[in-house]
């Protein structure tokens, strides 16, 4: 069979291009080892417990173990540093809250991370309703008073959260 030059000129420019075309790429199944979850406060706290119920979750749906490692100090940042430095592969996950990623930025002018650029959410573990408690016999009676009230007495007062305690 004899081909017109043209279409034998067609095919073949053709061909020459197939070798352009990227090829079948296979990804690696995720998670293909374990996992580790940094958990940037002491064990015990709620940040903790909620990063081992999804730890253990996580393992029995993935069939690979979610390792939860707690890395504390400088009000979280600490472990969230240690977490943006990490590699970008989907491997370790920070179980980041409000502190880690909001009150951070006022208390450490020379933060080693940029919450809204150094990490990607992946979705609200949990939410957990912030109150504030003192004696009963503390003379404001509503938020309004209160703020005047700490305001006025700064130097007498202290402060003591549940994932980290001190004083103000």
């Amino acid at each position: 069979m004899k081909l017109p030059r043209r279409t034998f000129l067609y095919l073949s420019a053709g061909a020459a291009a197939l070798s352009a075309l990227p090829r079948v790429a296979r990804a690696e199944a995720y998670p293909a080892r374990s996992v580790t979850i940094i958990v940037p406060v002491a064990a015990g706290g709620t940040t903790d417990v909620s990063a081992r119920i999804i730890g253990q979750y996580m393992s029995r749906l993935f069939g690979q173990q979610f390792v939860v490692e707690n890395v504390t100090g400088a009000g979280g940042t600490t472990g969230s540093t240690r977490a943006m430095r990490a590699r970008p592969d989907g491997y370790t996950i920070l179980m980041g809250h409000t502190g880690t990623h909001a009150f951070s930025l006022s208390f450490y002018p020379n933060l080693a991370y940029k919450p809204d650029v150094d990490f990607e959410p992946i979705g609200t573990v949990l939410e957990i309703p912030e109150l504030i408690v003192a004696r009963k016999d503390l003379p404001p009676r509503d938020l309004k008073e209160f703020v005047a009230y700490v305001k006025g007495n700064a130097e007498k007062l202290n402060v003591a959260h549940g994932e980290c305690a001190g004083s103000a």
